[in-house]
């Protein structure tokens, strides 16, 4: 069944505009629920938690009506990571996990997404089980059955040490000086005290969320402020995560920008040194081909899939590999957690330094990134990602640079998952070609979004 409200990763939005509305929310809460009952053994609960937008508060309360409609019992958690989400409806036995998030968008944006009680994203089977619910009326159950609502107690508490776990226990972060930007997101309360308490001297910024400012200048998608603070504090790296901390991107005492790419090869070079099996990493279309020239130097089998955590662990699983992720910052470790986590992913990364004795900057020498330049090409409502993608303008261009680059380079075009844009990504191994196609390629995009759109 095609679907109407979940894309790559959830229902994601404009607050006030379909589907992120309380009136559709409600709906979906009471939708799952019924759902979710029907599949369970028992009445079991739905955890909940957030970021910390400020239409947090109205989606919560929405989704909690419709779930208690249905007759599920429900635990609020607060502001928690997604992946905190992951991990605790999976050792809390709970029937499902519900993160209310945009990750790494602007904070006018809001979304849904689910995790199965095992602590990994939804099966398709299910979120089209869920849509079907919802062009059903709404009918709730009887007052004897409605769901009760209860706080989960040390939520965060819980995370933290879960967190520290995956990090070796002979290990510590003595003499380390860190800067943690936590994007005014929903980790600002966990990740400073993970690295803290495993012995690294940490210097929060982006950790004063007031409902606005999540990702605002700050967090993965902005590493130039960790830049920036990591160079004044000669700091020894600096650790950027995202709104929902499901994302990082790193910065070495030099002030180099270490992006998901170059972590996920650290982290498999450092586990091969050490004698773990590395069968093969998972990367997407988007990922750099210095990563995959540097895991083939390794003898490390290398894999794409479609853009999205989504597809990654769908490689992952189909391949029987641990290692994957997205250049984002998605990095997905599954001997340690069942999906991706920012602040588990750096600690794997500060294992390495650990053992290796090395620095961050050392940590990442094998490694040749070809210079990329990705432009996100904002659509207008209405107007089709996919039909502007396929104007014969825009496909005649893609076939003269891919001529031009050969095997030289790479370019990828296509729409995003969870904003109205397309994303021109082009790959070459000098910079100025990269800046010159990608530009080429941006105009013609754009041209046929504007056509589309008078059309």
């Amino acid at each position: 069944m095609k679907r109407h409200f979940f894309g790559t990763d959830g229902i994601r939005g404009r607050v006030g505009e379909e589907p992120v509305t309380p009136e559709t929310v409600l709906k979906l809460g009471w939708a799952a629920g019924r759902v979710l009952l029907a599949e369970g053994d028992d009445r079991g609960s739905v955890l909940i938690g957030k970021d910390t937008r400020i239409s947090g508060y109205l989606l919560e309360s929405a989704l909690e009506a419709g779930l208690a409609a249905a007759g599920a019992d429900i635990r609020l958690i607060g502001p928690m990571p997604t992946p905190g989400i992951a991990y605790l409806t999976r050792t809390a036995r709970a029937q499902a996990g519900i993160v209310i998030s945009a990750s790494h968008n602007p904070y006018e944006d809001n979304g849904i997404k689910f995790f199965s009680s095992s602590g990994t994203k939804l099966p398709d089977d299910v979120e089209c089980a869920i849509e079907a619910m919802m062009r059903r009326p709404m009918r709730t159950v009887p007052s004897a059955e409605l769901g009760k609502v209860r706080r989960f107690a040390d939520a965060a508490g819980r995370y933290i040490e879960f967190c520290k776990s995956t990090f070796p226990c002979r290990l510590g972060l003595g003499g380390l000086k860190v800067v943690v930007d936590c994007a005014h997101g929903a980790a600002y309360q966990i990740a400073p005290h993970v690295f803290e308490e495993l012995g690294a001297h940490v210097v929060a910024i982006g950790n004063a969320p007031d409902g606005f400012n999540i990702n605002r200048e700050c967090g993965s998608t902005c590493p130039e402020t960790l830049r920036t603070a990591v160079l004044s504090e000669k700091a020894d790296l600096g650790i950027a995560l995202d709104g929902d901390g499901d994302r990082v991107i790193m910065v070495d005492h030099t002030g180099r920008i270490i992006d998901g790419d170059r972590i996920l090869y650290m982290i498999a070079a450092h586990r091969q040194r050490m004698g773990i099996p590395v069968p093969g990493v998972a990367g997407t279309l988007m990922s750099n081909v210095g990563l995959e020239q540097a895991l083939r130097r390794l003898g490390i089998p290398f894999g794409r899939a479609a853009v999205g955590d989504r597809y990654v662990m769908a490689l992952l699983s189909e391949q029987g590999w641990d290692l994957g992720g997205e250049a984002s910052g998605h990095v997905i470790c599954l001997d340690k957690a069942t999906t991706g986590d920012g602040v588990i992913a750096a600690l794997q990364v500060l294992a390495a330094m650990r053992e290796s004795e090395s620095s961050l900057a050392e940590l990442g020498e094998g490694m040749h990134v070809y210079p990329q330049t990705i432009v996100n090409v904002t659509l207008n409502r209405g107007v089709s990602a996919r039909e502007v993608v396929h104007a014969p303008a825009v496909l005649a261009l893609l076939k003269d640079v891919e001529r031009f680059l050969g095997h030289e380079g790479r370019v990828v075009l296509r729409p995003s998952g969870t904003e109205p844009v397309v994303r021109v990504m082009v790959e070459a191994a000098e910079a100025h070609t990269v800046i010159e196609l990608t530009q080429q390629l941006a105009s013609a995009v754009a041209k046929a979004a504007a056509e589309a759109d008078v059309a």
